[in-house]
């Protein structure tokens, strides 16, 4: 491709909007383009690459047994009441009517779709196991749409579903799942990170998120380094502290004036924050998002409340629950801002983390202004309606599987996989006949892979201040040819023969024949990342090149029939 025919706008100056490495440089190298907030559109450069992503997931998926089809981004909502979702996946699903007054949804995901598919082709066991899957554009109607890519409001993504007879069936449609995953990320160049995930509003139980490591990413790891524990933040176990075997000592109330927070009051009573219990309030809704409850939540005081527990632990959707008005529920539980405790509450479920039954001795609100309680021990004086861990696994804590002090790391979410059972084939009715001719529920399995996301997170990974740096395997283009003079004929006539031999060997390149100035031109190769850099100057009449990859900082002047060979060389060894 010329580039002096190529649609192509870069920019100089960074966009406003943009605050991430890959948003910028996506927009200032003219790949994707705005059309309201959280919606973009791909240009030449952009779609090529989206193009060849998809073309490794095809690959991968195919080989792995999927196949693939096409459904409607449309989806009706009989279908999503059916499996109960229409309520439990909240305001992002984006929900429209037609003329007739019929709801319908702009699918975030497929389930519903699949699901119906199979529930209705198939009924016996000789049909299964099956994979289905494909790539379309998806939609959640996201409250605030930033990072570009990162959380847009329409997105690309592969989405497949497995069929299994059983329990054994799906633990090995979903290690081969996990295996093609592996080799899709690494073939687009991404360094990553399986970890253990919560399985939010898909559902299911066990799932894995197919992590790329990235200061800037929005999913926050815990992983050990002694053992290879690793999981999302909000899906990390923890370890609860060793029980007390002290004697437990007469509750005591005590004047703490202006104390609200945990550790106002540790410091006010010479005590430890972890000898405090933290109290968090919290209002549910339900389904016609009218107010349906209050919870308090109590952690030990230097502990973190992981709200993403406290949802499962209470088997409710993410959406119907929010932080309390602490007035309005005090006239309801006897709850005090900033002097909450546990030992007081009335009307409302009460939510402890599993370490503090064991705890003695401890310092709680006393549901009273201005005074604490002393000696606040389980069962004595406070019950939960539920015990369960909801605190957060924190950097430096002990790793729950062999003890060791975890770490934090930031990443991006290109990829999930979830084992989901039979929740939708029994909710829906998908089952199939046995050897016996008994009914069976369907063994179901769920694999996305965000595409328009892996296309950022390379971006991310690959980048110097100069511009993108492209893995040969997901480049646009693999090399680009520079003309310092298009008008001398000499250099006009090598780069031609350069192009010609390129192309003719399967190499996708770029000629920049455009009548810049040089510079111009050296910018904008930097900037689009093009693998492999050829220019063509003042040694054109000996036919000698300038060779260099954009990934390193070296140049050579070559012959124009080396710079040929090698381009072919490592082309082949790294699309």
């Amino acid at each position: 491709m010329r580039l002096s025919k190529m649609h192509l706008k870069t920019l100089r100056e960074v966009p406003n909007e943009a605050e991430i490495p890959s948003h910028i440089l996506l927009l200032r190298t003219g790949m994707i383009r705005k059309l309201v907030s959280g919606v973009y559109g791909f240009m030449p450069l952009g779609w090529r690459s989206i193009r060849k992503i998809e073309d490794i997931i095809r690959q991968e998926m195919d080989q792995a047994g999927g196949q693939e089809i096409h459904m409607s981004a449309v989806q009706p909502a009989e279908l999503w009441e059916e499996s109960g979702r229409w309520f439990a996946y909240g305001p992002e699903l984006w929900r429209l009517k037609d003329r007739n007054g019929r709801d319908f949804c702009l699918g975030p995901t497929h389930e519903e779709i699949f699901t119906d598919i199979i529930r209705s082709d198939v009924s016996s066991y000789r049909q299964l196991p099956l994979n289905l899957y494909q790539i379309q554009t998806k939609y959640r109607d996201e409250a605030r749409p930033r990072f570009g890519l990162m959380r847009s409001r329409e997105f690309i993504m592969k989405d497949a579903y497995s069929f299994d007879r059983d329990q054994a069936g799906l633990d090995r449609s979903y290690e081969e799942m996990y295996a093609a995953y592996e080799k899709i990320f690494t073939r687009c160049g991404l360094t990553f990170r399986p970890v253990e995930a919560d399985t939010g509003a898909i559902g299911g139980s066990n799932s894995h998120e197919f992590t790329a490591l990235s200061e800037v990413g929005e999913s926050e790891i815990a992983y050990c380094e002694k053992c290879q524990m690793a999981a999302t933040v909000e899906r990390a176990e923890c370890v609860d502290a060793p029980a007390s075997s002290a004697e437990e000592l007469p509750l005591e109330e005590v004047h703490t004036p202006g104390t609200k927070t945990i550790e106002e009051v540790a410091d006010f009573l010479g005590i430890g924050q972890d000898e405090t219990i933290k109290a968090l309030l919290f209002v549910t809704y339900d389904e016609e998002e009218k107010e349906n409850g209050y919870v308090a939540a109590f952690v030990r005081g230097d502990r973190e409340l992981n709200m993403t527990k406290l949802i499962n632990a209470l088997k409710i959707p993410e959406h119907s629950i929010e932080f309390a008005d602490e007035e309005k529920m005090g006239a309801a539980t006897g709850c005090v801002g900033g002097f909450t405790g546990p030992t007081r509450l009335h009307d409302c479920t009460i939510v402890v983390d599993s370490e503090l039954p064991g705890l003695r001795n401890l310092c709680a609100g006393a549901c009273k202004t201005d005074y604490h309680l002393k000696n606040v021990n389980y069962g004595r004086d406070y019950k939960a309606d539920i015990i369960t861990d909801i605190k957060t696994l924190k950097e430096g804590d002990p790793c729950p599987v062999c003890g060791a002090p975890i770490k934090h790391a930031r990443g991006i979410e290109v990829g999930q996989v979830f084992k989901l059972g039979t929740k939708y084939s029994e909710s829906m009715g998908a089952t199939y006949k046995d050897e016996n001719q008994k009914e069976q529920p369907i063994v179901m399995g769920c694999y996305g892979i965000g595409v328009t996301r892996t296309l950022a997170a390379v971006v991310e990974q690959h980048h110097d201040e100069n511009g993108i740096i492209w893995p040969m395997s997901v480049a646009p283009y693999h090399a680009i040819i520079t003309v310092m003079k298009p008008d001398d004929q000499t250099q006009a006539d090598l780069a031609e023969h350069i192009y010609n031999e390129l192309a003719a060997a399967g190499v996708e390149v770029l000629l920049d024949d455009r009548k810049e100035r040089p510079g111009v031109k050296f910018k904008d190769a930097d900037l689009l990342g093009i693998p492999v850099r050829i220019t063509v100057g003042r040694g054109a009449a000996d036919k000698t090149i300038e060779y260099k990859l954009r990934r390193d900082a070296d140049k050579e002047e070559i012959s124009a029939d080396e710079g040929i060979a090698r381009t072919i060389e490592i082309v082949n060894k790294e699309k």
